[in-house]
């Protein structure tokens, strides 16, 4: 039996379809997210997030750690 659930996004409140029983299903899967990504993201929030979030803190992530390598640089 597949378990599907209605969520509400932890970041921006939008209503989504979580499928944690069909996991390659759900909208998450869409997102692909690398382990430091995925800790970010768990550090912030404890539950789902909707696919639009996922990818904005994907970049919000990648910015982050772009701005930390330009400050190093700028110290050398």
């Amino acid at each position: 039996m597949c378990l599907h659930e209605h969520k509400y996004c932890l970041r921006c409140h939008a209503l989504f379809e979580c499928k944690v029983g069909s996991i390659l299903l759900c909208q998450c899967a869409a997102v692909e997210l690398s382990d430091p990504e995925r800790d970010y993201i768990n550090k912030l929030y404890n539950d789902c997030l909707c696919a639009k979030c996922l990818k904005d803190m994907k970049t919000e992530f990648r910015n982050g750690k772009l701005l930390s390598k330009i400050r190093r640089l700028m110290r050398i």
